[in-house]
């Protein structure tokens, strides 16, 4: 089995949309780093240099290859990532093994039956 690892870089007042969607879309889990810092193409407007912008989570989602891009659209079509600026990002990476999975391959295997 081939998995992915989607992350989303996103406010954090969108994490609950993104995870909520995923799992909707066949992610079967998630985990969220809070607080993440970065810049865009314009750098985010300070006052005395505190940050005007509001955080960012990275949410990271280890799916399996088959549904990764259905995934990743349906993240993208409900956080508007094409849209509109400055909603987010996210992208997904090849997987090249991974361990502790054993307990979920039957579930996860089930859910792909469904999906496709």
């Amino acid at each position: 089995m081939k998995f992915k690892l989607i992350v989303a870089l996103v406010p954090d007042d969108e994490t609950e949309l993104v995870v909520q969607t995923a799992r909707e879309a066949g992610a079967t889990g998630s985990t969220v780093i809070t607080s993440a810092r970065g810049e865009g193409l314009k750098r985010a407007k300070t006052f005395f240099g505190l940050d005007l912008e509001g955080t960012r989570d990275m949410v990271l989602l280890l799916v399996e290859g088959h549904l990764s891009r259905a995934i990743l659209e349906h993240i993208a079509e409900a956080c508007h990532f094409d849209d509109t600026p400055g909603t987010g990002i996210a992208f997904q990476v090849d997987i090249e093994d991974a361990v502790g999975l054993t307990s979920q391959i039957g579930t996860i295997s089930e859910e792909i039956e469904e999906k496709l």
